[in-house]
């Protein structure tokens, strides 16, 4: 898929949001990514799934894990189109964790997935987790790479589509000089 492809599918689904954004990293920006709005459309998902799957398409997977929320129905769409296992990891006590049931075996090749990464840091401790059960990582995919290369992991990182967001400190942020109303759309409380 060409770039204006993918940019029409998130203006069509409603993925780019305009306004005055606090991010999870605590910055503000004018724009924000709610890649969750993108699942709302199956037949849209499918096609930009198939799009990061075919990153991946000559690699030797057994298992898709994701951190939770963003990542639960992107691991599962992935797991389905390569056909493979999909699980999810959890917050528990600020701790990514295993729960549920799931396992990760020593020796499984897991692809780790999830819709946007900034900072990298959920997928981060998702692939400590795997490592620390033995599993092997074999690649990291998101929809939306938001990390200007600032990931640990950003030679295994493939993404459908970059984007490069201006954000801002608090204390010297526009939006906030113009009063602008602050929104907070993630999943993740502030600490």
């Amino acid at each position: 898929m060409k770039r204006e492809e993918i940019l029409d599918i998130f203006k069509k689904t409603g993925v780019l949001l305009k306004g005055h954004f606090l991010l999870t990293s605590g910055k503000h920006s004018a724009q924000y990514l709610q890649c969750a709005k993108l699942f709302q459309y199956p037949e849209y998902s499918e096609m930009v799934v198939e799009e990061l799957v075919s990153k991946f398409e000559n690699q030797d997977i057994d298992l898709v894990a994701s951190p939770a929320i963003g990542g639960i129905i992107l691991g599962y769409e992935t797991a389905k189109q390569l056909k493979v296992k999909n699980i999810f990891l959890e917050r528990e006590e600020g701790k990514m964790t295993l729960r549920r049931g799931f396992e990760i075996k020593k020796g499984d090749k897991v692809l780790v997935v999830e819709d946007v990464v900034t900072t990298g840091g959920s997928v981060k401790e998702v692939i400590d987790l795997i490592k620390e059960k033995g599993g092997e990582v074999v690649g990291v995919g998101s929809i939306v790479n938001r990390s200007k290369g600032v990931t640990k992991f950003e030679e295994e990182l493939k993404s459908v589509i970059k984007f490069d967001i201006e954000t801002y400190e608090p204390d010297n942020c526009p939006l906030c000089d113009e009063n602008l109303p602050v929104i907070k759309p993630g999943s993740r409380k502030i600490k």
